[in-house]
């Protein structure tokens, strides 16, 4: 599985930003999914997660800003981020791995390059 993620940027505290990671080489259906994110001199972090049933947990420092969602019929991912901040500065990645998903970054099996998110004050 290929995945590759789009829609980062520049953008201002509280703005609101939607990244994708779709897929390729085979349908991600029954893959639980991931978010991450890592910045400068800091280790990688858990962000959210969406399991092959649409089941999802997120990471306490986005809940009720951030929402991850999956289109298993396009092979998408999605991460709505709202309410944005300068700590969500990072460059982010999304992962695909066991069918429950999960927040420890060793299980997953795939990844995509990742996209910066840069978020100013």
């Amino acid at each position: 599985v290929q995945l590759v993620e789009s829609g980062g940027g520049s953008v201002q505290t509280g703005d609101s930003l939607t990244l994708s990671c779709a897929a390729s080489g085979r349908p991600f259906g029954t893959y639980g999914l991931g978010w991450f994110r890592q910045a400068p001199t800091k280790e990688r972090e858990f962000i959210a997660t969406i399991n092959w049933s649409g089941g999802t947990n997120y990471a306490d420092s986005v809940k009720g800003r951030f929402t991850i969602s999956r289109d298993d019929v396009k092979n998408i991912m999605y991460l709505e981020m709202n309410n944005v901040k300068p700590t969500d500065t990072a460059v982010y990645y999304c992962a695909a791995g066991p069918s429950l998903g999960g927040d420890k970054w060793e299980t997953y099996f795939y990844w995509g390059q990742g996209t910066q998110v840069t978020v100013s004050s």
